[in-house]
């Protein structure tokens, strides 16, 4: 997961994105980013979803599986839509029962961006702006 991790890091990289927040699990990803062409993001994307899809299944024996089924990007409608969907990547991984706590998840920008905010800013943010049923049926399998 870390590999795939970089590898979708590296793609907005690749477009000039600028990314927010990411978490990645080990069926699906959120990530919230940036960019004056979604197009092009969404074709590096398509290109790491292509490599990852056919590493995997030929490490699975399983050629020919479709590994990757649904891509959505939404535009931030607010402020107050920004930073519940920043809170809503942050959480994912809590949302989906991998841990308990969102600071415990390894595959997420959580940790930079404790970093770069601290405990305290991150409890407001979260508080003013908070997640409830923000993305309730969008990853339902």
């Amino acid at each position: 997961m870390s590999d795939f991790e970089q590898s979708v890091i590296d793609a907005c990289e690749t477009v000039g994105a600028h990314v927010f927040a990411w978490c990645v699990l080990p069926n699906h990803y959120h990530l919230l980013t940036r960019t004056d062409n979604i197009k092009l993001l969404r074709k590096e994307l398509g290109k790491v979803h292509g490599r990852t899809a056919r590493t995997w299944n030929q490490e699975d024996e399983q050629l020919g599986r479709r590994v990757w089924f649904n891509f959505f990007d939404r535009d931030m409608k607010s402020d107050r839509h920004f930073w519940a969907s920043l809170n809503y990547v942050n959480n994912n991984a809590v949302h989906h029962g991998y841990v308990e706590k969102w600071q415990d998840w390894p595959y997420s920008s959580v940790h930079q961006y404790l970093e770069e905010i601290g405990q305290d800013e991150a409890r407001r943010i979260w508080l003013e702006y908070p997640v409830l049923d923000y993305g309730k049926g969008w990853d339902i399998y």
